[in-house]
Order: structure tokens, then sequence, then C-alpha cells
């Protein structure tokens, strides 16, 4: 995995609108599959940068191409992740790997000892992946005005 580096998000960090393009790119097959649709389709370069500010972010680089990010927000007994975003050309690298063990670390700094995500219930391919890198399904749930399963919610323990 030779030219891929990770960093923290922060105030250095100039390439909102990159990271944006990588993000909505890397969440483009959900559209017309999931309802109701990605966050990610409202977010802004703006709106990133608050994020970054407000969550712990990271990104990954292949060479100098921007191509991964995650945010991890801190909660009372868990760190949840969002955004977890790997440009379709790069996806196969390990890229999503790398940012999620950050995630595991960053958790374990705080004193948390378990990782929670949501994807939504259309995505069996996601809650296969996460399967895969230890998450298992702990419950579901529906955004508002749905009378129906949206999403569900799996979490993985730290050791």
């Amino acid at each position: 995995m030779t030219g891929i580096t990770l960093q923290r998000l922060d105030d250095n960090f100039g390439r909102w609108n990159e990271l944006l393009e990588l993000i909505l790119a890397s969440f483009a097959y959900m559209d017309g599959r999931i309802d109701p649709p990605s966050s990610a389709l409202s977010l802004t370069a703006q709106s990133l940068r608050e994020k970054a500010r407000a969550e712990i972010g990271y990104i990954a680089f292949d060479g100098d191409r921007l191509a991964g990010c995650i945010f991890c927000r801190p909660e009372p007994d868990s760190l949840y992740i969002g955004k977890l975003a790997v440009l379709p050309s790069a996806q196969g690298k390990g890229i999503g790997r790398r940012l999620l063990s950050l995630a595991e670390t960053t958790a374990q700094e705080r004193g948390l000892r378990v990782l929670r995500l949501e994807t939504r219930i259309e995505l069996t391919g996601n809650h296969a992946t996460f399967a895969n890198w230890g998450f298992a399904k702990t419950a579901e749930n529906r955004h508002a005005g749905f009378d129906r399963t949206t999403s569900i919610e799996m979490r993985k323990a730290l050791i």
C-alpha cells in the first residue's frame, strides 16, 4: 500500500471542494437505491469545514490525490463513525480499513470501547463489509416520517 498516507483534518486543510467531490462520488451509487436520499447530498464545502471542527476527521491520500475520509464523533459510550468514503477508483486498496483503524485508535485514546455506525437498510453490501470488519447489527432505525426500517445500527467492540 505504498503511496497511501493518512492525516487528521484541521484548519490547515484547504481542499474542501475536493473532499466534497470525493464524498459525493463515493456515495453516488446510493442515488435511487436508498430512501430517504443520503445526507451527503446536503453537504457543502463550508459544512464539511464545520463538521471537521466539530468532529474528528481523517483523510487518506493516494500520492497527492484525495482518496478517502472518515468522520468520528465521540458519544458517551461509543465513537460514532460517519461519512466513511473512499473514491471509487481507489477502492480495494485497504483505505477504508486503514481509516477505520484510525477510528479505533481514536476511540481507545478517549476511553471509548465501541465503534458505532449506521448504514442504510438497502445497502446489504455495506452490511457484509462492516460485518467482515467486526461490526454486528444492534438495532433497526427509521428516519422521521417513515413507517419502515430505513437504516441499521452496527457496533464493534474494541479490545
